[in-house]
């Protein structure tokens, strides 16, 4: 559930659900994602903008695991574990008395620190792969890979907007190509703005780093193949990638298959 996407009163009604009559168009109940997700996890993305009234119900459920929705007066409980996701500094908001202390504390049982992704560079190759994956089954298109000089200038890039930024990209990118390759010229143009207002240094650098990544991909292919014995599905289970992605890698790097 995205916190951001929804004001407090629907936020509310989705997070708890309603019944038939709380309000004018509720004309059946709705059971809420707290509700459906009992015995498994709910996710609450960007839970660093959700208002104090609905962080007080939040911490009825961690606590009592229990809530009332919406026009109802039974009271249900359900058994659910919650991961929140948030790009603000929640302590900070908490001293400025933005973000309740008691929730807080209470949701901050295991910490992940996630770094930006200009400081995992490595990873951004897989995220193409997948988000080319699914972007071809949205647009039912065929597009297989990514020009080199169009990965050079991705990977140069510092993406302020992280991951969703890299994903909007890539989508603008498939919608330009027409071919099977996403070229430099179907990336948006303040890439290569961003580019052009750098050190030329930077530019050696970043060629550096693409061909080091490419080497490391390179090898994690060829190592997960010998793991299991030539086996494409095997390896590309383990790498976490398609198979079919993984073909087009093996064929890309060269590497022997038995």
């Amino acid at each position: 559930v995205n916190c951001a996407a929804l004001p407090e009163t629907l936020l509310e009604s989705e997070l708890f659900g309603y019944k038939k009559g709380a309000f004018t168009d509720a004309r059946r109940d709705k059971p809420g994602r707290f509700r459906q997700a009992n015995g498994g996890t709910i996710l609450l993305d960007e839970i660093g903008d959700m208002s104090k009234g609905t962080q007080v119900k939040l911490l009825r459920v961690l606590e009592q695991k229990e809530f009332e929705p919406l026009g109802s007066t039974k009271t249900e409980r359900v058994d659910v574990r919650i991961i929140a996701a948030t790009n603000r500094d929640l302590m900070g908001m908490m001293h400025r008395r933005e973000f309740r202390e008691d929730l807080f504390f209470r949701i901050n049982v295991i910490r992940l620190n996630i770094p930006p992704l200009r400081e995992r560079r490595e990873d951004i190759p897989l995220l193409i792969d997948h988000f080319m994956e699914r972007i071809n089954l949205k647009q039912s298109k065929q597009i297989k890979k990514v020009s080199p000089s169009a990965l050079k200038t991705i990977l140069d890039y510092d993406f302020p907007g992280n991951v969703r930024e890299l994903e909007n990209i890539i989508e603008h990118a498939m919608i330009l190509t027409k071919g099977i390759e996403i070229q430099s010229g179907n990336l948006p143009a303040y890439l290569s703005r961003d580019m052009a207002e750098r050190p030329s240094q930077d530019s050696v650098v970043a060629g550096r780093n693409l061909a080091v990544l490419e080497e490391v991909e390179r090898d994690l292919i060829a190592r997960a193949l010998d793991r299991h014995g030539g086996s494409t599905a095997a390896a590309a289970k383990e790498l976490g990638i398609h198979r079919s992605t993984l073909w087009r890698k093996i064929k890309r790097y060269g590497i022997a298959t038995r």
